[in-house]
């Protein structure tokens, strides 16, 4: 056994944003060893910025295979189309964009932005007022949100309370999202070295399928702040594979900047096997 089908696609190689800030052409390398490697089938695309376009450009030139890319869009939806311009003259895949919603886009906006975009979008949403209606606005859209899970100060990381309230604002408008940042391990703790209280990956997971069934908020918050690794190994393997499946369609995927880290607890959770 090594993957399973709950993990396709599960790892964004995130690898040239904090904390890792791998050089381009270095995480270019690791990509295409990751989508090589005997566990290919969970990474999903490399994401790199709007801003390191050219670079990338420079990187790829001459090269072998195409790779797929995700595309992050601060400037929000004004920048897309300089984006989408740009993709097209490279050498890769596109498969899809991550944008901001700076202020003063609200929910229409945002709509309009997106309603005919060729590729797939996840939207960050922003903490504030504008969450709910943003992520109504992406309601059959086909597009997804982005949900922000840590960064590199200690308020960067949403609350149990915040990231239950939204994952169920999320199930409820029937939108799928992706998370971002924080998610350094399959299981929720304290880093040792900041002390920041860091979400685990599969706590997350747990609290989708949860929500899913429109369980109660104290459900999903218990299940996002469980610490015991064998309770949280022993809740995933202990559902539906068609369950697991659904819960995945709802949280498709998350950004890391070290494939390995995640590939090695879920390893020694028991929930994954490397080859012999």
């Amino acid at each position: 056994m090594t993957g399973e089908p709950w993990t396709r696609g599960l790892f964004d190689d995130a690898a040239v944003f904090p904390p890792g800030l791998a050089p381009l052409p270095d995480a270019v390398a690791a990509h295409d060893h990751h989508t090589t490697a005997w566990y290919a089938d969970m990474v999903g695309p490399l994401v790199v910025s709007a801003s390191a376009l050219d670079e990338l450009a420079a990187v790829l030139t001459g090269r072998g295979p195409s790779p797929a890319i995700v595309v992050t869009v601060p400037a929000g939806p004004d920048g897309i189309p300089d984006v989408l311009a740009k993709t097209a003259d490279l050498p890769v895949t596109l498969e899809g964009l991550e944008i901001a919603v700076p202020q003063g886009v609200d929910a229409s906006t945002l709509r309009c932005a997106v309603d005919s975009l060729p590729v797939p979008v996840a939207v960050e949403i922003p903490r504030d007022e504008r969450r709910v209606p943003l992520l109504h606005a992406l309601s059959g859209t086909g597009h997804r949100a982005k949900f922000r899970t840590g960064g590199t100060s200690a308020e960067a990381y949403p609350d149990e309370a915040e990231l239950a309230t939204v994952i169920r604002e999320a199930a409820k408008a029937g939108v799928a999202f992706k998370a971002t940042a924080g998610l350094h391990h399959a299981i929720r703790n304290t880093d040792a070295e900041t002390g920041f209280e860091q979400h685990g990956f599969l706590n997350l997971l747990l609290a989708t399928e949860a929500a899913a069934r429109e369980t109660s908020d104290e459900e999903v918050r218990s299940l996002l702040a469980e610490r015991d690794a064998a309770t949280v190994a022993a809740r995933v393997r202990e559902l539906p594979p068609q369950r697991l499946l659904l819960a995945r369609k709802r949280f498709t995927s998350f950004g890391t900047c070290s494939v390995t880290d995640p590939l090695t607890d879920l390893t020694d959770l028991g929930l994954i096997g490397a080859p012999a």
